[in-house]
């Protein structure tokens, strides 16, 4: 009783205001917008796997390559910055029913404005670099991300405001549609560059700098290296799985901007020193992805396992139903189909066994067992080769994956003997 009376409040409470915060309209184009960069990020993870893979005389084969290996890297992880602008843009412009091109566009330019100084050289280094203007791609990178994401929805709130009040140039009905976009955003487009290009280069203030020495503590709280700050993240994601909501999809406008530049700042040291021991972020998605979500949020492969030799006819039938998709880190199915969702007995190992790696994980790696994560790959990678691979291909990455699996397992038993019983009672009813 008291376990439904905790649920209908949290319910009728929590529910609404997770929902409002998930549906709101920046914190939306700032999630689609983030992940629209996923392909470029995964891509460029492997080019990253591809220039330190441990096979003897693997650094000697690729020493003439390494140069034109690294380019990939460098053209997509290197400059994220470029693409959230404009995927964030665009996402909130298709929200507002206004021109998403032209939006992303405008974004892009308002970015490198804010980003971007050109450097010049005056006469040329031989065998260095030519006399002309050339522009840093770093300052493009994980560094600028929140500056990306914030230009991108100032540029598409003036060119709604322009819209709005009609402050654009109307082309007659003849003239064709893309014709007519393009001049209907010229005036937005001379407030937004001339916005922008007055905060950097008149007035001298850095948007990126700035945000990032405010978004800093916040950072360094949920993705850096502070357990408590990770214990924060991990348990709301899974509190709010435990309410019906999409844990991740909730968290996401808040987390995924950091998570994506704490793993680009460690794919970008890497790529520099090489050491996955000594790179700037702990606790990045790929850390939680790999030792702690092993099955999906819940560690609920263990779970799942358990389900398979149940006695139960309803547990064993929904475990060979969910343990192909729980191996690939899909457990919707199991979440939904036990339920794990409003259910006191699921819940409660749901939300222990992720906590228990997580300090687990830490140790490990405060007692040099793992490195940190370098790489970012698809999520539905079985979690012993995500790991490996994550981790500049370190076996005791494998080996706490597993380590983990059996500790989630060992805590799921008894709720999962608890909850076999009632079932059992159940089917014996029928």
């Amino acid at each position: 009783m008291k376990n439904s009376k905790v649920f209908d409040f949290l319910e009728s409470k929590c529910l609404p205001m997770a929902n409002k915060i998930g549906n709101q309209r920046h914190l939306l184009a700032i999630r689609n917008g983030v992940i629209s960069t996923l392909p470029l990020t995964i891509i460029g993870s492997f080019f990253v796997l591809f220039l330190n893979i441990p096979i003897p005389g693997y650094d000697s084969i690729i020493s003439d390559f390494k140069e034109i290996l690294d380019v990939p890297f460098r053209f997509t992880v290197g400059i994220m910055g470029l693409y959230v602008a404009f995927g964030v843009a665009y996402s909130l412009a298709n929200h507002y029913k206004i021109d998403p091109l032209s939006s992303g566009l405008l974004s892009v330019a308002a970015f490198l404005l804010t980003s971007i100084s050109p450097v010049k050289i005056d006469k040329n280094i031989e065998g260095v670099i030519d006399a002309g203007s050339y522009i840093n791609i770093a300052d493009l990178s994980a560094s600028s991300l929140f500056g990306a994401i914030l230009t991108a929805i100032i540029s598409v709130e003036v060119i709604k405001f322009c819209l709005d009040k009609n402050i654009h140039i109307k082309m007659p009905e003849s003239v064709p549609e893309n014709v007519s976009k393009s001049f209907s955003a010229l005036i937005p487009a001379l407030f937004i560059i001339v916005l922008f290009w007055t905060i950097r280069h008149i007035l001298g203030f850095e948007i990126n700098s700035t945000l990032t020495f405010i978004i800093s503590p916040i950072k360094d709280l949920l993705v850096g290296n502070s357990l408590f700050g990770a214990m924060i993240t991990v348990f709301l994601i899974l509190g709010f799985w435990v309410l019906g909501i999409h844990g991740p999809g909730i968290m996401a406008p808040i987390t995924r901007p950091l998570w994506d530049a704490s793993i680009i700042e460690n794919m970008d040291k890497f790529s520099q020193t090489g050491n996955a021991a000594h790179l700037p972020n702990l606790f990045t998605e790929q850390f939680l992805q790999w030792y702690l979500w092993i099955g999906g949020s819940g560690t609920t492969l263990g779970l799942v396992v358990l389900f398979l030799f149940s006695k139960s006819t309803f547990l064993k039938d929904l475990g060979k139903l969910t343990i192909v998709p729980g191996l690939f880190n899909i457990n919707e199915p199991v979440i939904f189909g036990a339920p794990i969702i409003m259910n006191p007995i699921l819940a409660i190992p749901f939300i222990l066994a992720p906590m228990v790696n997580l300090v687990i994980s830490y140790f490990a790696f405060h007692l040099n067992l793992i490195p940190m994560m370098m790489a970012k790959l698809p999520f539905t990678m079985p979690a012993p080769l995500g790991a490996l691979m994550s981790t500049d291909w370190n076996i005791n990455a494998v080996v706490l994956v597993f380590v983990n699996f059996f500790v989630a397992m060992i805590i799921y038993y008894p709720f999962f003997k608890l909850y076999e019983k009632q079932q059992l009672e159940l089917e014996n009813k029928i």
